[in-house]
């Protein structure tokens, strides 16, 4: 049985004890404070589910093949129904896979086809209505008789709205056949409602006679996810508890940490049912759901956006490498505040930040490392055995080594100084990532000069560091002198917006150097455009290399990074 949640009293004194009074918590605080209780309703804080807890109350509430395992459930369109079978085998031969069969006009025809024996597959039957996101028209009863026919005919699993599940079970009359379990589901396409309404939901739809409960709702923000995983962790009956759009991606894969009863995927891009779902390859290959446990650590990258990110197919790559329980994720994020304290405990082992929480960051660290807090901004969180969080800047390392082994590699240089001593190094932005390399460049002996869109955001960070201040428009006239270094730190030409360029081709031919912090796509239109004026260009993923294989030292505890296989999963899945 699932140990219960501490109550909401006690989280809010954990709370308490866990944020020290420190200056660099005041605008944490503060916004803990305007948040309240609405983050999460039933507390903030995540209590790890015990290790052989379960989400059900006994083994006969399961089919045996199936217990303890979670389903991943993939649509196939009518087309290629027929086919269904061999497409998932593969994955099903690996524990996770479930084929859902989906029903139309005719299913006396369909049926028997669908559920021919001998099948590979456990099957879900649906005969969704269009009242429900369906596409079925008609009236309820030719519906029932269908879903009964599924019964009758071997289906492990029939799919009913909970809107009129009673009316369903009434029409059933006990005739549903004992190895053929029952889902009753529940939709909100608007909002995720609080733990006390969904556990309320839970108990209506479980007295309807349900053998398993399925309830999806929908994410305004990915903090809405927690309550999900609250109630997953709270209840002692089969639960399908999963959260639309793409503030609750997560929730399709986590969910089997707190014991949900399966999650549904895609056989391939371009079949989702829902725009969030991922593919079965993807829950299988990049997050590793088989290896998911209620000890499993979670890792994850917070930005907005964060689906280009690279960081979730390398780190779990490098995990599993190692032997490391652990999963990384990409959490879309508006508010890095208020995700830190909805996602608060010890099993939220830490975090890469990126655009555009790395200065907000640094306020929201106990302990920062005193060269992320020289630079002004943090892109990697640790989360202490104590609970507290420190605070790191590995784009430094990254970006500045990256670029000083392409000057190296293109031009004679000397092997003890550094490539970057005495030189003009212009870098374009002034937020987390610029001032990550600005401050690199200086350590380095160069001098640097800073343009940004804001301008006093550009004099700000030159006055800290020593430098010189230009406005985006002065840049383009900028050429003092020949053989200088461009570093772009901002977001201008990333994928979709690859037309786009910081600097226009006719300024770039004062530049010997180029560097673009950009990696999706790897060849942006500035690197592009520099190569054809003669400079020497390097990518940023040479920078994510760098950094990613940092922070893995930094998630895993001192574990040696493995920088093949790390570099290896970067180049080949980029496009």
């Amino acid at each position: 049985m699932r140990s219960q949640f501490h109550t909401s009293t006690h989280l809010q004194s954990q709370k308490s004890r866990r944020w020290p009074a420190a200056k660099t918590h005041v605008g944490f605080r503060r916004r803990r404070q305007e948040l309240g209780d609405k983050a999460t309703p039933a507390g903030a804080t995540f209590m790890r589910v015990p290790p052989g807890s379960h989400a059900y109350t006994s083994a006969a509430e399961l089919n045996a093949p199936l217990r303890g395992k979670l389903i991943c459930c993939s649509q196939v369109p009518p087309a290629t129904a027929p086919s269904a079978n061999g497409d998932c085998s593969d994955f099903y031969a690996g524990g996770v896979a479930v084929y859902s069969g989906l029903l139309w006009s005719t299913p006396c025809r369909d049926l028997p086809v669908l559920l021919a024996q001998p099948r590979s597959l456990p099957v879900i039957v649906t005969y969704r209505p269009n009242w429900e996101g369906g596409q079925y028209a008609g009236e309820d009863e030719p519906r029932f008789e269908a879903l009964l026919l599924a019964m009758e005919l071997g289906a492990e699993y029939v799919d009913v709205e909970f809107k009129v599940a009673d009316k369903f079970m009434k029409y059933l009359s006990g005739k549903k056949p004992q190895n053929c379990k029952l889902i009753i589901s529940a939709y909100d396409y608007k909002t995720t409602p609080s733990v006390h309404e969904l556990l309320n939901l839970v108990a209506q739809i479980r007295a309807t006679g349900a053998d398993i409960v399925k309830i999806e709702t929908t994410a305004a923000d990915i903090v809405d996810t927690s309550r999900m995983f609250q109630v997953l962790a709270h209840c002692h009956v089969p639960i399908i508890g999963l959260v639309r759009k793409e503030h609750g991606f997560i929730s399709r894969i986590i969910c089997a940490k707190y014991g949900g009863y399966l999650t549904f995927a895609s056989l391939e891009n371009g079949k989702e049912s829902t725009t969030e779902q991922p593919t079965v390859a993807d829950l299988i290959n990049k997050y590793k759901i088989r290896q998911i446990g209620p000890d499993t650590k979670v890792f994850g990258i917070i930005g907005n956006p964060v689906s280009h990110s690279k960081s979730p197919i390398v780190q779990n790559q490098a995990f599993r490498s190692v032997g490391f329980d652990a999963v990384f994720l990409p959490f879309l994020s508006d508010d890095l505040v208020q995700f830190l304290y909805t996602f608060s405990a010890p099993d939220y082992a830490g975090f890469s930040c990126t655009m555009p929480h790395k200065e907000t960051a640094l306020r929201c660290c106990d302990d920062v490392d005193p060269i992320a807090r020289d630079i002004g901004a943090i892109n990697t969180i640790i989360r202490r055995p104590d609970g507290k969080l420190v605070g790191y800047n590995t784009d430094y390392s990254g970006a500045i080594s990256a670029i000083e082994d392409g000057i190296r590699a293109s031009q004679p240089t000397d092997s003890i100084t550094s490539p970057l001593a005495g030189r003009l190094f212009v870098v374009i932005g002034a937020g987390g990532a610029g001032k990550a390399l600005a401050y690199g460049a200086k350590e380095k002996g160069a001098r640097v000069v800073i343009a940004n869109r804001t301008f006093a955001r550009a004099q700000e960070l030159a006055h800290i560091i020593g430098g010189t201040a230009l406005t985006l428009s002065e840049l383009e006239s900028y050429h003092p002198e020949k053989g200088m270094i461009l570093a772009n730190a901002t977001s201008v030409g990333m994928h979709p917006n690859v037309d786009e360029t910081p600097l226009s081709k006719h300024a770039l031919k004062s530049y010997a150097v180029v560097f673009d912090a950009v990696f999706v796509p790897r060849e942006t239109r500035l690197l592009r455009e520099a190569a054809v004026c003669g400079a020497t260009v390097i990518d940023g993923l040479e920078m994510l290399i760098r950094l990613v294989m940092v922070q893995f030292k930094l998630f895993t505890g001192g574990m040696t990074a493995p920088e093949r296989l790390m570099r290896e999963a970067i180049l080949t899945k980029t496009h």
